[in-house]
């Protein structure tokens, strides 16, 4: 795995770096950690899948590498950017400027059209509402729903939400892409669609893309997989190392629930 990991670095920048981060709740005098001690380095232009059972802390790390929770120990960055340090504020312009977010309930304004539910994070960062209007139209084609664009959500499939949701996420132009279960609410098809559509962001536009997922088709894109059990990284494989047959993950001939 040390050799895969070499060949890696040496093609692509470090874009996110997580050091020893750690994750504690507290439940009245109890301390409940979510992740214990957590190392990985996270690749520009990377398609990287993190796994592992419920509670395992694969959405707190999720979380804590897209800024939208903070680490109780150890230190996360983006680029030059030590997130633990930063402000609310601070965090809210990396969230709006540098991350796009994919959410499985999709979070679509029911009221708003499509086109008006992409443009919204750019007329935030500071865009006049016809010039997010036009960059919004254009990601949503990228996604393929130009004919949709004054279709309200309730008047879309699901799937159709999610390309309007991924759409959202690409309107602001980020680094990073952070997809939470993106294909959990959808079926076989669409849900290999929603795979697609990322893939390509990753291949063809050199976006970051993170992952956390249970389904076992993402693993087919993703350039590796990292397994998170009780806090901690259980392990770390390329996609050439796994073998996928009939929904079980086989690593090296043993199995990964």
């Amino acid at each position: 795995m040390a050799e895969a990991a070499t060949k890696l670095d040496s093609k692509r920048d470090v874009l996110i770096e997580v050091r020893n981060v750690s994750k504690v709740y507290s439940l009245g005098k109890q301390k409940v950690y979510a992740l214990r001690g957590v190392t990985l380095d996270i690749h520009a232009g990377e398609y990287l899948s993190i796994m592992g059972p419920s509670g395992s802390g694969k959405s707190t790390l999720f979380n804590v590498i897209g800024a939208l929770d903070r680490a109780t120990e150890g230190d996360v960055r983006l680029k030059s950017l030590e997130l633990g340090k930063l402000t609310s504020r601070q965090l809210a312009y990396v969230r709006c400027n540098h991350v796009g977010y994919v959410f499985q309930a999709y979070n679509l304004i029911p009221a708003l059209t499509a086109l008006k539910n992409v443009s919204l994070p750019r007329i935030f960062m500071g865009a006049t509402p016809e010039q997010a209007d036009e960059v919004a139209a254009e990601r949503l084609r990228q996604v393929g729903l130009g004919h949709r664009l004054e279709h309200r959500p309730d008047e879309l499939s699901g799937g159709q939400q999610q390309r309007v949701a991924i759409a959202r996420a690409l309107v602001n132009d980020p680094a990073i892409i952070l997809a939470d279960e993106p294909t959990a609410n959808l079926d076989l098809h669409t849900g290999g669609e929603i795979i697609d559509i990322l893939e390509s962001l990753s291949r063809e536009s050199g976006v970051t893309i993170i992952t956390a997922t249970h389904d076992h088709k993402m693993l087919k894109s993703s350039d590796r997989v990292v397994y998170i059990r009780d806090g901690q990284i259980e392990k770390i494989e390329r996609r050439e190392e796994l073998e996928i047959v009939e929904g079980v993950i086989s690593v090296r001939g043993e199995h990964l629930e």
